[in-house]
């Protein structure tokens, strides 16, 4: 969308002849005519994701080199991208991305965060608490947390307030007994277990919102690396419980926060 009309759009909405529901689709339409995207070579960051979805691109850390997320992170930013999340981050390339963010400029490298138990590393802050209540992030076991983790910050970044109950997995049922004025208030709730994956079932069974299972690849042999809790979910016989792949504690978080913001 060119200047002029984009001004345009702009003045029909403030005259009241557009609405903002309306202006924001005919945005997102232009992202879809045009480009929308930076080309690096190596990459081409989705620099207007944020206008056609809501949510800005996010990125996935595993398998890229320190230099190549620094400059994706880089040219997000310079798009006017406000927050930028990095999932799957280890440690060392953390400190690595925190050099080279740093021979970038002061702003990159102050606004950057690397958050050890959930394995991602933010840049900016979150964005405003809304929606229409809390996510809970319940997780069976201390073992599951990194996943638990992933999905409470990318909630938390995306705007929701987030709650959490962990250690409350069904071996010990009166742990989770014991949160259930959490269960019943949330707005969607995200489940994470391994082992046998029961968790999902039982809290589907308690609560009155959508609840998002997230399988972990947490347990001994015959878990099979997730694939068991992953098949329990499945087959869950609790109405409104939905599945996302193994681990993917990323995935949960963003599907709960754009749940919590329905409408909003």
């Amino acid at each position: 969308m060119e200047r002029e009309e984009l001004r345009s759009l702009l003045a029909a909405v403030a005259a009241g002849g557009v609405s903002v529901d309306d202006a924001c689709a005919r945005l997102g339409e232009a992202q879809l005519a045009g480009p929308g995207f930076s080309d690096l070579g190596y990459a081409k960051p989705d620099v207007g994701r944020g206008v056609r979805q809501g949510v800005s691109e996010v990125i996935y850390g595993a398998g890229k080199t320190a230099a190549q997320i620094a400059g994706i992170m880089r040219e997000l930013v310079r798009s006017g991208q406000e927050r930028v999340i990095v999932t799957r981050l280890d440690p060392q390339k953390s400190d690595e991305l925190r050099s080279l963010l740093m021979a970038q400029s002061l702003q990159m490298v102050t606004g950057y965060r690397y958050h050890a138990l959930a394995r991602m590393g933010t840049w900016g802050e979150p964005a405003a608490p809304g929606g229409h209540g809390y996510v809970l992030v319940a997780c069976a076991g201390t073992s599951d947390l990194y996943c638990a983790e992933e999905a409470a910050l990318t909630a938390t970044m995306l705007g929701s307030e987030v709650r959490r109950a962990y250690d409350v997995g069904v071996a010990g049922i009166h742990r989770l007994l014991a949160q259930a004025d959490l269960i019943q208030r949330a707005s969607v709730i995200v489940a994470v277990a391994g082992m046998e994956g029961a968790l999902a079932s039982v809290i589907g069974g308690l609560a009155a919102c959508p609840v998002i299972a997230c399988p972990t690849s947490v347990g001994y042999g015959a878990s099979l690396g997730g694939v068991s809790a992953l098949l329990s979910m499945l087959n869950s016989c609790a109405s409104g419980v939905s599945v996302v792949n193994i681990d993917n504690g990323f995935g949960a978080g963003y599907q709960a926060s754009l749940i919590n913001h329905v409408g909003r």
